[in-house]
């Protein structure tokens, strides 16, 4: 006997968000159709997330600033939120001059150390 091959996509993690990968300068026109790319991710995934590759941007500027905040606007609507994969520490900077936040991959929580950051404590007390 011989049974076919199980329906759906077996290898696949409905948890993991999809990753959007914008390259180069992206002009008005692009970033409505990024949008929609966003928003189908977002309902898409359980999470709620869709995670933006944004290290094939370019140079940092004020294009970057706008289509990233289009792309957040695109998933707020849409239920969820972006995280950003791989940004440049001045795009970081420039999105915290404006007064942007945006979760980044691979970063702590907030309220939460960093793993194998230990607490200080008082000289004298036991260790735990």
């Amino acid at each position: 006997m011989s049974y076919g091959p199980p329906p759906g996509l077996p290898h696949v993690d409905a948890m993991t968000p999809a990753v959007l990968v914008p390259a180069g300068p992206v002009t008005r026109e692009g970033a409505a159709g990024l949008c929609d790319d966003v928003r189908a991710a977002v309902r898409a995934c359980p999470a709620r997330v869709a995670v933006v590759d944004v290290g094939g941007l370019g140079p940092p500027g004020l294009g970057a600033v706008d289509l990233l905040a289009r792309l957040e606007l695109a998933a707020r609507r849409a239920g969820g939120r972006i995280r950003l994969r791989a940004p440049d520490p001045s795009l970081r900077a420039l999105l915290h001059l404006v007064g942007l936040r945006f979760e980044v991959e691979g970063q702590a929580e907030q309220r939460e150390p960093p793993l194998g950051v230990e607490e200080e404590v008082e000289p004298g007390e036991p260790a735990v």
